[in-house]
């Protein structure tokens, strides 16, 4: 949107600036020539094409055209090869054959009509010149290398002056840098010569941009040598070309090139370009800074060139006047120029003159004001003569830069001209003083419509035309007031703006344009529309190559406006490639490639504005390999390995993954290495004895690995004694009487060396001394037999080769074969805790008669049976575990009022031994558990009956039932709590004097002599009385209601026709007097206009008038602001009516003694109405 917004202050400058342009005069009036278009000032001319020098005007009547040249008059039918166009003053010289010279000059056009006189700027011509290059002989040049050096181009002078550039003969750019580059004047400069810098086809080159023609210059030969060659050499060559080397090749301080001296100064023209150049030689080679002495640059029109040597600044101001200091410097030294510059100004316009209409006996001024560098003389001529020499006028008054009109008559119009002037340059203007009475007349086209979008700036024209000028006034819509004031903004020229335009600012606009002799008018119209906005951007994506990518770029904007999406990628259109897929909201790319990686923009454009959005595309993929794989610093057990990472392919690489292959031994398989992080590309790599090493590098990013990198060379290490041992030694015993010796096999990478076999070595801990010992091959373990049971042993085993044993080895301890235990635990007791909890002791076996590593001990229970006569089942056997330093354990989780049987055992890691006797324990009573079953049957109108079954648990005797219940209304709210307690033998009960059509909840639970277990529960609902339902009827079916509603209907009709006849009349009837007394404020009279109910009013939940819903349980509740009929009569009797239809008993609103005791609900029962019946009369 920044584009949008910058492209509607870009219009609205220009518009304003037209604010204030010369007065346009309709054609169709009376007015002077004006000039609308004439050639520049300075005009060069190419002498292979026709000269023509443009000269067009406009007025009424249509101008006529004559010339000057070099001040004299140019009689143009006197040169058969110059013609002036119809309708236009632009002359065509034919010069094809002629001398362009003679052509040559300074012409001047005028315009003339009968109200005055026009002239132009003086045109000089002058014809584009490219001379050729004068013949010359170069002669070779020799120079020490280090030594600075200028090659001098010097082209001849041409109009327009030429470009200059270096190129070989091949027509190739020589390469400049800080150490050589080209001169403002086109000299080549090296601050020191190299050897590199020999060559014979140094050439400059000049292009003469008029005649677009390229001279060159002859080619120089330049040959750098170094001391020892020149020594050799001089003697030869001095006599025949020119020897400018003169000292060593040494390191020096900077000098300046150019400019000399330690200062120079400048003069610049303001608005023109300046360019300020330092050029050192030295060596090394001077970097070269710029500095103002007293400022700063100008950021935005600073630039430096030719690598900083030099100063550029454009559109040059007074501002930039001052000194400016170039410092060249290497590491010897530093020097400085300081170049003062001054800025002069041709004369340039503060307010150049403006045409003037004026009605006979106005007044007016033209205005002409320069300033300039020298400050410039202002003079007048009118109708191009001089205005002192002009005819006197009474009306007019010349001050210096402003001519004053006063009282003007009809007839005075003419044209003026101000010519301001110094040293620099001339401005020349003409302006017109139109005496003209002509009635008002708006030049905008009738009922335009302007669109801008809302929140711009919204600029309705107004062109008018008119002598006196007409004054402007803008109305909107209905013309209620003229449009002045915020927001709006009336300039000059009669153009509304509003500065920040609104949906409500849309509608139709009048201007009127008026003067003292009448009247105009003109309607235009003014359109706010919705700003273009992308409401979801585009995202950053990144996406790895040959998948797909979606941008999705939503975009709300006016309906009104046609709108049109378009992508571009880095600011150019897309590839044509069906591969990117452009739909209303989103742009799609398959198949993506490395190549279509950018910046993504979606653009929204509308004929009045454009929104838009861009998003990045990054395309990853897994690098490329590594390559260049090298060897170096070979040692016996390293190497180091470098290489060459591949192409990150826009994902970083954060690992390099290092493999080896052993070809002796594992041909063919890689194995990991090393890793080392991205940012290295070498490895110090450790290597085993005995290994013939293949390597290779794969690289890893976020998108993953790399293919592998070729292998590298092989690299063989010689074989040496094992640097290890077998790991995972260990010792065990499969059988009571032997001894197993395992171990982790060695690799052949772990060997170091052909001939791998292991020393196995065992001894009886604390007995041998001596180790016992074998050597093995290929395999991994060793047995041992004969030995006694678990006793332990000390282990090792050592890895030998054909080059040695490897180091000590570490010694392990392990136990031969294990039997199973040979005692029961004794002294087996028991402690009952509670009715579902023991504890059992023991104690624990002696060591020996475990023969193995003790793991802990079992006890092994069950549940023979309840002590109660009705429950006789048996458990099955539970075990439960217990380390082996524990003596005792808890059994969790027994069943209460049970004989409970157990005994322990111990085991070992071969197994169990003999179990302990069996011992006994009883658990005590516990609470009883659910009862099994509780229903309800035979309800009655008072009564129910309840059957139940005793718990299927009862853990110990049962002693009785309780039973709780209460009542339960439609509300679920819950009445007292009644109790009864049953004996234990009893499994029925039936509850009598229970109220009919009631609802009951019901509490049951068992009780042993520990306490009541859990409750079930029940619900169950006493019958309803048949008489009673029978006298449950529908109100809304008895006859005296029927009755009543036909009265109430009757009423309302009565009163209807009462309201009509009144109505007739034009009276008042009496209950529209009581109404309009009535005090109460919810209470809405009959409508006057149609004799109709008012709308009623009631801030309370309850309205039921106006249809609307009655409570749930169809009763009418009346609240404090309900009236009925019977209010309209004196005691709340029944209502009559008089013979005309008005009431006979008097109104008195609602009685006070009802407001007071009755609230919201009346004293009276309700009664069930049918409410929809009721509504229907309303």
């Amino acid at each position: 949107m920044e584009r949008t917004r910058a492209r509607a202050t870009v219009f609205l400058m220009l518009f304003l600036g037209n604010l204030g342009n010369a007065l346009e005069v309709p054609l169709d009036l009376p007015q002077p020539p004006t000039i609308t278009h004439q050639s520049p000032k300075d005009y060069i001319i190419d002498p292979r094409e026709n000269i023509v020098i443009h000269c067009d005007a406009k007025g009424k009547p249509h101008p006529s055209f004559s010339w000057t040249r070099n001040g004299t008059h140019f009689d143009i039918d006197q040169d058969p090869k110059v013609t002036m166009r119809p309708h236009s003053g632009t002359l065509v010289a034919d010069i094809s054959g002629e001398k362009v010279e003679s052509y040559e000059g300074v012409y001047q056009c005028t315009a003339r009509n009968e109200h005055g006189t026009a002239v132009s700027n003086n045109i000089v011509i002058r014809q584009s010149r490219s001379p050729l290059w004068s013949k010359e002989r170069n002669e070779p040049i020799i120079v020490q290398e280090g030594v600075s050096l200028v090659l001098q181009c010097r082209p001849p002078a041409g109009l327009p002056p030429p470009i200059i550039f270096w190129m070989d003969i091949n027509f190739q750019r020589l390469p400049q840098s800080s150490r050589v580059s080209q001169a403002l004047n086109g000299d080549l400069y090296f601050s020191n010569v190299l050897k590199e810098d020999s060559r014979n086809d140094y050439i400059c080159y000049a292009r003469f941009p008029h005649t677009q023609t390229i001279q060159q210059k002859q080619p120089i030969t330049v040959t750098v040598l170094n001391l020892d060659a020149i020594n050799e050499t001089v003697a030869a060559l001095y006599n025949e070309t020119d020897f400018l080397s003169d000292g060593s090749a040494e390191e020096r301080r900077p000098t300046f090139l150019i400019p000399s001296g330690s200062s120079s100064s400048k003069m610049v023209l303001r608005g023109q370009v300046l360019e300020l150049e330092c050029i050192a030689e030295g060596l090394p080679t001077p970097e070269v800074s710029w500095s103002k002495v007293s400022g700063e640059f100008p950021a935005k029109r600073t630039s430096f060139l030719h690598f900083q040597k030099t100063l550029r600044i454009v559109d040059v101001s007074e501002a930039d006047a001052g000194e400016y200091r170039c410092t060249a410097r290497n590491r010897l030294a530093s020097v400085h120029h300081t170049i003062r510059v001054t800025v002069k100004a041709a004369p340039y316009w503060i307010s150049a003159p403006r045409n003037l209409v004026l009605a006979p006996r106005e007044r007016g001024n033209l205005i002409c004001r320069a300033s300039g560098t020298p400050k410039p003389t202002i003079t007048w001529a009118m109708n191009g003569i001089p205005i002192e020499n002009s005819p006197k006028d009474p009306s007019r008054k010349v001050e210096g830069d402003t001519i004053i009109f006063e009282e003007v008559q009809t007839g005075s119009s003419a044209v003026y001209q101000c010519h301001a002037s110094n040293e620099y340059g001339y401005l020349l203007s003409n302006a017109f003083v139109n005496v003209l009475s002509e009635t008002p007349r708006v030049l905008t086209p009738a009922n335009k419509v302007y669109q801008v979008i809302r929140n711009n700036h919204a600029l309705l024209d107004c062109s008018s035309f008119g002598s006196p000028i007409p004054k402007i006034t803008w109305f909107k819509d209905s013309r209620s007031s003229t449009l002045d004031g915020d927001p709006y903004v009336l300039h000059e020229n009669g153009t509304l703006e509003i500065h920040v335009a609104q949906a409500l600012n849309s509608g139709k606009y009048t201007c009127v344009a008026r003067n003292s002799l009448g009247i105009s008018e003109n309607h235009v119209y003014l359109e706010v529309k919705e700003p273009t906005r992308i409401l979801k951007q585009p995202e950053y994506k990144v996406v790895q190559r040959n998948r797909n990518v979606v941008f999705e770029c939503k975009v709300k904007h006016d309906p009104s406006l046609i709108p049109t999406m378009t992508w571009v990628k880095d600011n150019g259109e897309l590839p044509d490639d069906e591969r990117f897929v452009v739909d209303s909201d989103s742009l799609t790319i398959t198949d993506v490639t490395e190549n279509d990686a950018g910046t993504y923009t979606c653009i929204m454009v509308t004929t009045l504005d454009q929104d838009s959005a861009s998003a990045e595309l990054t395309v990853v993929e897994q690098p490329d390999p590594p390559t260049d794989l090298e060897l170096t610093d070979q040692k016996p057990r390293s190497v180091q390995l470098t290489w060459i990472p591949g192409d990150e392919h826009n994902s970083p690489i954060y690992i390099f993954l290092i493999q080896y292959a052993d070809s002796l031994h594992h041909h063919g398989h890689w194995h990991n290495l090393t890793m080392v992080p991205g940012a290295k590309t070498t490895a110090h790599l450790k290597l085993s004895p005995y290994v013939h090493y293949t390597f290779r590098v794969l690289a890893l990013n976020d998108v993953g690995l790399s293919n592998p990198s070729l292998p590298s060379r092989m690299y063989k290490t010689n074989p040496s004694a094992p640097d290890e041992n077998p790991s995972g030694v260990d010792g065990f015993g499969t059988e009571h009487d032997n001894l197993v010796i395992s171990w982790k096999p060695m690799s052949g990478h772990q060997a170091n060396g052909p001939g791998l076999q292991y020393k196995v070595m065992w001894r009886q801990k604390d007995v041998d001394k001596e180790w016992t010992s074998v050597t093995v091959a290929n395999v991994s373990k060793f047995m041992v037999s004969g030995t006694p049971t678990f006793t332990p042993y000390e282990v090792q085993v050592q890895a030998i080769n054909d080059y040695g044993i490897g180091p000590e080895p570490a010694v392990v301890t392990g136990h031969s074969g294990e039997d199973l235990p040979m005692q029961a635990p004794d002294n087996v007791q028991v402690l009952v805790l509670n009715s579902s909890l023991a504890e059992v002791h023991w104690e624990p076996v002696p060591p020996k008669t475990v023969r193995g590593r003790l793991k802990g001990y079992k006890v092994y229970y069950w549940r023979e049976r309840s002590l109660h006569k009705h429950n006789p089942h048996h458990v099955e056997q539970q075990v439960l575990t217990f380390s082996g330093n524990k003596s005792h354990g808890m059994l969790p989780g027994l069943q209460p009022y049970s004989l409970y049987l157990f005994n322990v055992r111990v085991f070992n890691g071969k197994g169990e031994g003999p179990a302990s006797s069996n011992q006994q324990f009883e658990t005590p009573e516990g609470v009883p558990g659910r009862p099994s079953f509780l229903r309800i049957t035979n309800p009655n109108l008072d009564s129910l009956t309840l059957e139940w079954g005793p718990p299927y648990d009862r853990n110990g005797r049962l002693t009785g039932y309780t039973l709780k219940y209460q009542t339960v209304n439609i509300s679920n709210e819950l009445g007292p709590v009644e109790e009864l307690a049953l004996p234990a033998n009893e499994t029925s009960v039936t509850l009598l004097n229970l109220k009919y059509s009631t609802r009951y909840k019901f509490y049951f639970n068992a009780k042993t002599g520990q306490g009541a277990g859990p409750v079930v529960t029940e619900e169950a609902a006493t019958i309803m009385d048949e008489a009673m339902a029978a006298r449950q009827v529908d109100i809304a079916t008895q006859g005296w209601f029927i009755g009543l509603m036909c009265a109430i209907a009757l009423l309302i009709l009565v009163l209807l026709i009462i309201c009509f006849i009144q109505r007739n009349k034009g009276g008042k009837y009496p209950v529209k007097e009581k109404e309009d007394a009535h005090t109460d404020p919810e209470f809405q009279p009959m409508k006057e206009d149609d004799c109709t109910f008012g709308e009623y009013s009631d801030t309370e939940d309850h309205k039921p008038l106006k249809g609307s819903r009655t409570p749930s349980n169809g009763t009418v509740h009346r609240d404090n602001s309900d009236d009925s009929l019977v209010d309209y009569g004196g005691d709340g009797g029944d209502g009559q009516f008089n013979e005309d239809g008005s009431f006979i008993g008097q109104y008195s609103g609602k009685s006070s003694a009802r407001d007071t005791a009755g609230g919201h609900e009346s004293s009276e029962a309700p009664s069930p109405v049918n409410t929809s019946a009721m509504n229907s009369f309303v």
